[in-house]
C-alpha cells in the first residue's frame, strides 16, 4: 500500500497528487475496478485465454520473417540500405 509522509512545509495538493500517482503505478485503482463485481470462474478463464491469444498473435507478428528482415535492415546500416 503506497504511503506518503507529508512534510511540514509541503502542500497538501502536491502530496495528494503524489499519492494518486503512486496508486496508479501500483495498480490499485485497476485492481479495485476489476474486483468491483463478482467475476465467474469461466469469465476469468475466457479473459486470460483472450489475453494469451492476443499476446501470441503479437509475438507472431513481431517474429514474422518480414518484420525480422525489416528490423535487421534498419538496425544495421549498410550501403545496400541507401
Amino acid at each position: 500500500m503506497p504511503s506518503i509522509q507529508l512534510k511540514e512545509d509541503e502542500n497538501f495538493d502536491f502530496a495528494l497528487r503524489k499519492f494518486k500517482r503512486m496508486c496508479d503505478r501500483a495498480g490499485i485503482i485497476a485492481e479495485v475496478r476489476r474486483r468491483e463485481h463478482y467475476e465467474k470462474p469461466t469469465w476469468i478463464r475466457k479473459r486470460k485465454m483472450r489475453t494469451a491469444v492476443q499476446n501470441a498473435r503479437r509475438m507472431h507478428r513481431m517474429n514474422s520473417p518480414r518484420n525480422r528482415a525489416r528490423a535487421v535492415n534498419l538496425s544495421f546500416p549498410t550501403l545496400e540500405n541507401y
